[in-house]
């Protein structure tokens, strides 16, 4: 075995949990991957062909086509969430996260062997979303490498915030108060499917201090080439959040913060 004490990076021990959270989804594809797959496609029928013939376009792109980012990044963010928040909760409910805690490897392995199958699962279920709306609707990505980034990092950053919401929970009330009362209300309020600039002027201010905003902003861009906010903040923006989270999750095992018994 690799001593991780000695600066090496126990790969074996990564990929044991990575693969167990990994098995786990596959072996309940309609709850992991159909359930959330159909819900986007109601969302794109419903905002898309439904409502999407009585709007104007909005920046010069169609109504169907502008909220496709949003759609793919409503998915990617929840997911992330709920994936990693349920992977380090029930080990905990049930007891066996002592035993990963107890084995000879660092508290990065473990984090990065749950966040980063949690990342995995959202990014192929965003990939999914992505690959349906391109079937309805004419995409074509101005900055595709871009969005590559921001979809692995916005991926990345919500599987680490579920994975601390797992840690911070005493029961299932808590898992879903996060996702349901904070996180939905400010991906929807966050540009998701609309442009700020479409607000009054008071209710456009007041959405600046949403973080979703910058996050989807930037995403937006990458399709689009314009956004409510500039790439280089919205970049910026992803990048702090995911090094703060990162932070937050070290400062958790290190001081055993809701892991100790």
């Amino acid at each position: 075995m690799v001593d991780y004490r000695g600066g090496y990076v126990n790969y074996f021990s990564i990929l044991a949990i990575y693969r167990f959270e990994m098995g786990r989804t596959f072996r309940s594809p309609l709850q992991s991957i159909a359930s959330p797959v159909v819900s986007t496609i109601l969302y794109l029928i419903v905002f898309g062909a439904a409502i999407g013939g009585r709007v104007d376009s909005i920046d010069g792109v169609s109504y169907d086509l502008y909220i496709i980012p949003g759609l793919i990044m409503l998915t990617v963010m929840t997911q992330s969430v709920s994936n990693a928040s349920f992977g380090i909760y029930f080990p905990k409910y049930l007891g066996t996260i002592y035993e990963p805690l107890s084995a000879p490897i660092s508290h990065w392995e473990i984090i990065m062997g749950y966040v980063g199958a949690a990342t995995t699962k959202s990014l192929l279920l965003g990939i999914i979303v992505f690959g349906v709306a391109y079937t309805v609707v004419d995409i074509e990505l101005f900055a595709p490498v871009t969005m590559a980034v921001f979809l692995v990092l916005t991926a990345f950053g919500f599987s680490l915030l579920g994975f601390i919401v797992g840690i911070w929970a005493k029961n299932f009330e808590q898992l879903s108060l996060v996702p349901l009362l904070i996180l939905n209300p400010l991906i929807f309020l966050g540009g998701s499917f609309y442009s700020i600039e479409m607000l009054p002027s008071h209710f456009g201010a007041l959405t600046m201090f949403n973080p979703m905003l910058y996050l989807i902003s930037g995403f937006k861009w990458t399709f689009f080439g314009n956004s409510d906010v500039s790439v280089f903040i919205s970049l910026a923006a992803i990048i702090v959040f995911c090094t703060s989270l990162l932070m937050l999750a070290r400062w958790i095992f290190i001081t055993g913060y809701k892991l100790r018994p």
